[in-house]
């Protein structure tokens, strides 16, 4: 191990004079607890539910409390949202006669204790509360509970979206994002960071003439203890394929028949089989571009395994 401050200096990741975090990959954290003070102060207050529906009219009033903790990290350009958050929103009602005479005026609160990213796929508990106990209050309070209950998760699950989104964080990680001109003169969106036309015009051109560059023919002899008749059983079984790895597998047994594994992260064709002795396969991995095969000549990478 090289002592402090002597290491190989290619591997020795410095902060740039700048102090821009390219490409968000460093280790970034918003504070979005005010951010969403506002959000759903904004979203929740003085939004009116029932307007003269059986004679009852209810709207919430405000934002009486959000208290907890709320951020937003941000590294390698991924967003992790992390928050636990109790909150508490105001809210009244009223009912009239028939004659639209007042019969009585209440208000209530709306309670969520715990709002966190553990259970972001699910709605938290909500508590309805009322002041007015009476028959008219538990009415009020019903009716809170059919249209004002659904409407504050969807506005819950708005904030929760927003948060997986970036939430305060989204518009640095927009700001990298340009308008362009295109030939027809109408705009599009770019990456400010990413490579011109071009650039890209450059990079696939050196791709072409390097491609067969850095390629190799690796040979391979592993021994099983085991039949061989077994080890041919346990390749061309998805079934097998599927326990042993826990990913899904599609397999066909036939010369010239296709084949997917590891979820499809690889795939080819059967060239040769020989039961319990020989299996010649043409594979690649998906993530390889579009015609590219490790081989040396040939166009395409072949597997063989020589059973005995």
């Amino acid at each position: 191990m090289a002592r402090y401050g002597e290491g190989d200096k290619r591997w020795i990741v410095e902060e740039r004079p700048d102090g821009t975090n390219v490409h968000n990959w460093h280790w970034a954290e918003t504070n979005c607890l005010d951010w969403s003070r506002t959000f759903f102060t904004n979203l929740l207050t003085n939004q009116t539910l029932i307007d003269g529906e059986a004679n009852l009219c209810i709207r919430t009033k405000k934002l009486d409390k959000l208290e907890g903790e709320a951020y937003v990290n941000v590294r390698k350009g991924k967003i992790i949202p992390g928050y636990e958050l109790n909150l508490v929103l105001s809210w009244e009602g009223e009912a009239k006669d028939a004659d639209g005479k007042l019969l009585s005026k209440t208000d209530g609160t709306v309670q969520i204790p715990y709002i966190s990213d553990e259970n972001a796929d699910e709605d938290p508990e909500i508590k309805i509360t009322v002041r007015d106990e009476g028959p008219v209050g538990r009415r009020l309070k019903d009716a809170f509970i059919a249209k004002g209950k659904p409407f504050v998760l969807e506005q819950v699950r708005a904030w929760v979206n927003a948060m997986a989104r970036g939430g305060p964080a989204k518009d640095e990680l927009e700001s990298k994002t340009v308008v362009k001109k295109t030939t027809s003169g109408s705009t599009v969106a770019a990456d400010a960071d990413a490579p011109s036309d071009k650039a890209k015009t450059a990079r696939k051109e050196g791709v072409k003439e390097k491609k067969r560059e850095g390629f190799r023919t690796i040979t391979m002899t592993e021994r099983f203890i085991c039949r061989s008749k077994d080890l041919y059983e346990i390749l061309m079984d998805e079934n097998r394929w599927k326990g042993f790895t826990q990913s899904n597998a599609r397999i066909s047994r036939e010369v010239g028949g296709e084949f997917s594994i590891f979820d499809g992260s690889v795939s080819g064709t059967n060239l040769e089989l020989q039961e319990g002795k020989l299996i010649v396969q043409k594979w690649r991995f998906g993530s390889w571009p579009d015609g590219i095969h490790s081989t040396g000549g040939a166009p395409t990478n072949i597997l063989e395994l020589g059973l005995s």
